[in-house]
């Protein structure tokens, strides 16, 4: 059993969602936001990395996922999430958990189906694949999807091994 630890890096809000995998089934752990505020921008990293480091030492994830960053219009907004990826990189390998990143459009293929989803339908099938009595809200959500894809990649790597054999 692996237990992975999805992000959804934000300079204000980063979500978090951690599954168990076990090669075919995945598991729902915890999900939730770490919220950064509106603050000076470098406490702001403070928050994100301590906070990853904290659910590192907490739950202990055998392996982390983190969203990579998309193209931005606004030249700013994309240095500030590429710093706040960073700060949760920084987290998870503080807490010794090593890290994988994916494009948003692998992500939403991987758990809907269509690289071009939007966040509803990332939710929904959050709710679906982990049996949630809810949905989870849209940036915990978006984090479990990254979970769930990593958990999707571990597999194709498997299968792929076994058929080499």
């Amino acid at each position: 059993m692996s237990r992975i630890l999805g992000i959804d890096p934000g300079s204000r809000i980063t979500g978090y969602g951690i599954i168990d995998h076990d090669g075919r089934e995945m598991r729902y752990v915890t999900c939730g936001v770490v919220r950064a505020g509106n603050g000076d921008f470098p406490l702001r990293l403070r928050t994100i990395y301590e906070a990853v480091m904290e659910l590192a030492e907490t739950y202990r994830p055998d392996m982390a996922a983190v969203e990579q960053v998309f193209i931005q219009r606004n030249p700013d907004s994309a240095l500030k999430l590429g710093q706040a990826r960073g700060a949760a990189i920084c987290g998870c390998v503080a807490g010794n958990v090593a890290v994988a990143e994916y494009t948003p459009r692998a992500i939403k293929q991987a758990v809907v189906g269509k690289g071009g989803a939007d966040k509803s339908q990332v939710q929904y099938m959050m709710r679906v694949l982990l049996k949630l009595p809810a949905a989870p809200s849209e940036d915990a959500a978006d984090a479990l999807a990254v979970a769930v894809c990593h958990a999707h990649h571990l597999g194709q790597q498997a299968a792929g091994l076994a058929g080499a054999r």
